[in-house]
């Protein structure tokens, strides 16, 4: 693995962590405080479909390519 694709891979490591921010933070806002265990399940929903969307919209980083 190159540098070209570790920078790809943090490009959408951050994007995942913005994304499930923003979520909670609107959930929260929506709903109030609804619990650690439930917080987490959203965070492994958001983070189990991020690969699958990003791929079916084709911005999928290089390293996620099969060669």
């Amino acid at each position: 693995m190159d540098r070209g694709q570790i920078l790809e891979l943090v490009a959408h490591y951050l994007v995942i962590v913005v994304i499930v921010t923003v979520v909670l933070g609107v959930v929260r806002a929506a709903v109030g405080d609804i619990g650690f265990w439930v917080e987490l399940a959203v965070v492994v929903v958001i983070v189990a479909l991020y690969r699958p969307v990003v791929k079916a919209v084709d911005m999928e980083p290089s390293a996620w390519k099969r060669e």
